[in-house]
């Protein structure tokens, strides 16, 4: 049996006086519910142009998406897995064997997230990938990686003759590469290369609930799985590179995670060098994926498993390193990318709406009983699991730097899944006349979204 962290006695979620959480849950709610409100109404009764989505038609601020009403050959599939989630899900994950929750909440989620992009017909995985601002039609045109890496930060600039689409412009070229690879093994198709972003995306749930029990809380992780699995967020999972890239980071916190807990040197070590390479493939994906540092900080702290650190922290900077070696230097390229970033839409999206409508985007992509979760997590306060108060507030600090650091003025829902899953875990902590209500929230904000708007994403 692997060693993990004992688990404390204040884990428990029935030790915070019930009135004060419930209280806790109301404003928590209550309050994401009230900036989703504002966020959606101040736009069109002020006829203040957020610039939500450029030029399209029909915007629904504060998302990057449009009012598009569709009925698909996934829609009764997702309405039947999610009656199902809500009926079966919290019991089965209390009582199904560790492996079995594990298998089940991949299973489960994998069939969510395609139903979801099913309701759009099997252009649901691909229109995204096929755009030509996408990293696909790069990759597809890529024949020397050599002179990619020596001309990618000359090609950033919107003045650049040879500028690079949105998505590779605006991120380190270890995005574009991954589709490189996936176009040289013969899945370079936007079909083929959507399924294979979902398959990855969704295993993310699976990190964080190994991560969580390896912490000594698998008691928050059974109650935390239903809600990692049926989140609005799997509406981006299945057609964003963002779903990528949260795997690798939940993935590298998962291996530290075991590296910190486990009583095998090898299997220590070995998760230690695994996690190093997994985190520090995060800023070769994207620029502000460097927040996700405060993840990786966690586990230590939890577990005090500081011995660690180095070597994760050298084998980290490899992945950039090699980039450089190879004529991209990633310090270089950031200043460059933020003149690309406020040459773009970001310079004509008002700071006074983005500051805080963003919120209201990360609210409606991980849902709104997200206010609820962080309510109780904050009226339990000590008393709450140690290992959610840790990760939700490392995600949390996260997205707050990225929020005021106005890198990040709209298409959050996006850019900012990767830390949706770790706020999830504060879902765990509802009061349990809470939970299923809850999960119903979740699970009709994510059909109402798919159904009624094109979140173009």
């Amino acid at each position: 049996m692997p060693a993990t962290v004992t688990r404390q006695p204040s884990s428990q979620p029935s030790s915070a006086p019930t009135g004060r959480v419930v209280r806790g849950c109301r404003w928590g709610l209550g309050g994401a519910v009230f900036v989703v409100a504002a966020a959606m109404v101040v736009p069109p009764v002020t006829g203040w142009d957020v610039r939500a989505t450029g030029s399209l038609p029909h915007t629904v601020a504060p998302l990057y998406a449009a009012f598009r009403p569709v009925v698909g050959i996934g829609t009764p599939f997702a309405m039947v897995l999610g009656f199902a989630g809500v009926r079966y899900g919290p019991a089965l994950a209390a009582r199904l064997t560790w492996r079995r929750l594990l298998v089940g909440a991949y299973a489960g989620g994998l069939a969510w997230t395609l139903a979801l992009a099913f309701v759009s017909g099997p252009g649901g995985l691909s229109r995204a990938t096929s755009s030509h601002g996408e990293y696909l039609y790069s990759a597809r045109r890529v024949h020397d990686l050599h002179a990619l890496l020596q001309g990618y930060v000359a090609r950033i600039p919107l003045s650049s003759p040879d500028n690079w689409p949105t998505h590779p412009a605006g991120h380190p070229p270890g995005a574009l590469l991954f589709f490189v690879l996936l176009v040289h093994l013969g899945l370079g198709a936007a079909f083929a290369t959507g399924l294979v972003i979902t398959l990855i995306g969704t295993s993310t749930p699976v990190a964080v609930l190994v991560t969580l029990r390896r912490l000594g809380e698998e008691e928050t992780a059974r109650r935390a799985a239903p809600f990692l699995v049926l989140t609005p967020a799997v509406l981006w999972m299945a057609v964003t590179a963002d779903a990528m890239f949260s795997a690798v980071g939940a993935w590298g916190v998962a291996a530290l995670s075991v590296a910190a807990t486990t009583d095998r040197a090898g299997l220590r070590w070995g998760g230690a060098a695994t996690a190093g390479l997994l985190l520090g493939l995060l800023p070769t994906l994207s620029y502000g994926l460097v927040l996700y540092a405060t993840l990786a900080f966690a586990v230590p702290a939890l577990t005090r498993a500081w011995r660690l650190l180095p070597t994760v922290a050298l084998v980290a900077v490899l992945p950039v390193l090699a980039l450089a070696a190879g004529g991209f230097v990633w310090w270089e390229a950031y200043p460059v990318l933020r003149d690309r970033y406020w040459d773009g839409i970001a310079s004509s999206r008002p700071t006074a709406y983005w500051l805080w409508a963003d919120l209201a985007s990360l609210a409606l992509c991980a849902g709104p009983m997200l206010g609820a979760g962080l309510g109780a997590l904050v009226a339990r306060g000590r008393e709450a699991s140690r290992a959610a108060r840790y990760l939700v507030a490392a995600a949390g600090s996260s997205i707050v730097v990225a929020d005021a650091s106005l890198m990040s003025k709209g298409e959050v829902e996006r850019i900012w899944l990767p830390f949706v899953p770790w706020l999830l875990v504060s879902m765990a902590l509802l009061p349990a006349r809470w939970r299923r209500p809850a999960l119903v929230v979740q699970v009709v904000v994510a059909l109402l979204l798919e159904h009624l708007l094109d979140t173009v994403w």
